[in-house]
């Protein structure tokens, strides 16, 4: 969560994006809650601009039982590779990682935590394309199986978008710090480092099939995101009035 969100804050220079409000609730809580519904016990937020206010209003959502760390990255005007390195010394073995602007559903965390490979690059991928609200701007995947074979947003062909979740491997780091090496700006993406790790045939797909996330970075997706978060809302609650009244029927047979 290092980044400036200047796509989402427009004429607002005050405003900071993980506590944009989704359904009335800031984007970083739904996000925390998740995780912590899913078992994860400890995360460490790698966080940039505006770092001292993005820490004491983090402080304050944060669910009981889930321990906190806060990673500065200086180099935060970077991309986000970067403040991936910026975790290196902070974690032991395999580690689930997330973008703080993406919304998405437990059922994806567990699917990763249960499916993942240690020594691999797992991440968790939506080959439902066509239901994608601003495909042109996603991070796209082409497969072989459950292979990666190339990512980039510029893909013509690909099979599936990046949803940014991931459970990777501590080599990860050494990727990146690979692809940084051979930068002339000392930089380098995510992607760059899941390009790597796919050239030595490291890098797996993990189908989130029916699963529901969403990117928030724009104004436009976050509207996207609250209609069908309305929907799926008003759903359930049409399942769950669905169920009391077949309980009541039985009681009355």
């Amino acid at each position: 969560m290092a980044g400036k969100g200047s796509r989402m804050r427009g004429p607002d220079k005050t405003l900071l994006k993980p506590f944009v409000p989704v359904l009335g609730r800031p984007l970083i809580s739904s996000i925390l809650n998740a995780l912590a519904r899913a078992g994860i016990k400890t995360v460490n937020f790698v966080v940039g601009y505006e770092s001292e206010r993005i820490i004491a209003q983090v402080k304050q959502l944060i669910p009981p039982g889930l321990d906190s760390r806060f990673i500065k990255n200086p180099d935060w005007q970077k991309q986000n590779g970067i403040s991936v390195l910026a975790a290196a010394s902070h974690v032991g073995r395999s580690f689930l990682l997330t973008m703080s602007d993406h919304l998405f559903d437990q059922s994806i965390v567990d699917l990763l935590l249960r499916n993942s490979h240690p020594d691999q690059l797992n991440l968790a991928l939506d080959r439902k394309v066509d239901s994608i609200f601003d495909v042109d701007d996603a991070m796209k995947v082409q497969t072989r199986g459950d292979r990666i074979l190339k990512i980039g947003k510029d893909l013509t062909v690909y099979d599936g978008i990046d949803t940014g979740l991931f459970v990777c491997p501590l080599e990860i780091f050494d990727h990146l710090e690979r692809v940084k090496s051979r930068s002339r700006g000392r930089d380098c993406s995510l992607a760059d480092g899941v390009r790597s790790m796919a050239s030595e045939d490291k890098a797996r797909a993990i189908d989130i099939g029916d699963a529901w996330w969403q990117d928030i970075d724009t104004i436009a997706m976050l509207a996207s995101a609250e209609r069908q978060l309305r929907s799926r809302l008003a759903h359930r609650d049409v399942a769950l009035a669905n169920a009391g009244s077949d309980r009541g029927n039985r009681t009355e047979n």
